[in-house]
């Protein structure tokens, strides 16, 4: 017999800028959070993404710290009010061990969804790809727009259109993209002010060459491997620093949805 689900417990799949919103407002209301990643995580968003532990141990963001754990058992002990255990698990292995109450997709992955409604009494996806019924008990959906944060209890979120959304009337040229297959090599930094034109990378001796005017407000890290037209960062036309360091108005609106939908199929089961 499986043993019942912990209480309280909250698994999230991936911890990128999206998913870290939601980490913090779950430990924020009293919920005991477990962050799955994959290794070597591309996230763009760094400085506001619990993914970063990989690479430094520990990431503080918004008051909440995420802690890089090896194991089950010492990130059951690690886990408590404001602090997040990182696993390293990109299949979710872990989650019979860690019998969560509920698993909550932040993956952000569009597409070949390997989450699935027997993983937890409540499971929820974020965005594109999720199906209620089939892969999740709810969905919570992630375009920008009148929509935005709308939990779904039927049917799937909008699907995904390629096409960033605007800030400041920019939309494709605000994103950067790797021009080849191979290594990302960075001549910038989160937070530098850049110029179109400007050069601020290359991928295979390709150089990644800044269309707009703005603030790097992400980009991953230096030495992974990147693939042609993968994301690896965005420049933000506002040029207003603190954006740089803070959850995003989509990621806070996201995991109120979440939040919404968590307690409302809590109360389902309740019942």
């Amino acid at each position: 017999m499986t043993p019942p689900s912990i209480h309280n417990r909250i698994v999230v799949r991936g911890a990128g800028d999206v998913a870290s919103g939601v980490i913090r407002r779950l430990c924020e209301v009293g919920f005991d959070v477990i962050a799955l990643e994959k290794p070597n995580p591309d996230c763009v968003r760094r400085y506001v993404s619990y993914a970063e532990a990989f690479y430094n141990g520990e990431m503080q963001v918004e008051g909440v710290t995420a802690e890089l754990v090896q194991s089950v058992d010492q990130a059951v002990e690690v886990v408590g009010k404001y602090r997040v255990p990182l696993l390293i698990d990109p299949n979710a292995a872990s989650l019979p061990d860690l019998k969560p109450e509920a698993v909550i997709d932040g993956r952000m992955l569009k597409q070949n969804i390997d989450t699935d409604r027997g993983m937890a009494p409540i499971v929820i996806g974020l965005g594109p790809g999720f199906i209620v019924g089939k892969n999740c008990h709810a969905a919570v959906e992630t375009r920008r727009g009148s929509d935005l944060a709308r939990v779904i209890y039927d049917g799937s979120p909008q699907a995904d259109t390629g096409i960033p959304a605007a800030v400041n009337g920019i939309s494709l040229k605000r994103v950067l993209r790797s021009p080849a297959n191979g290594t990302f090599m960075a001549d910038c930094a989160i937070g530098d002010m850049v110029k179109q034109r400007q050069i601020l990378g290359k991928v295979a001796g390709i150089p990644i060459v800044a269309e707009i005017d703005g603030i790097v407000r992400g980009i991953i890290h230096e030495g992974l491997n990147v693939y042609i037209g993968q994301k690896i960062g965005d420049i933000d036309p506002r040029g207003i620093e603190k954006l740089c360091y803070t959850i995003s108005d989509k990621a806070n609106a996201v995991a109120e949805g979440v939040l919404s939908a968590l307690r409302a199929l809590q109360e389902r089961m309740a019942h």
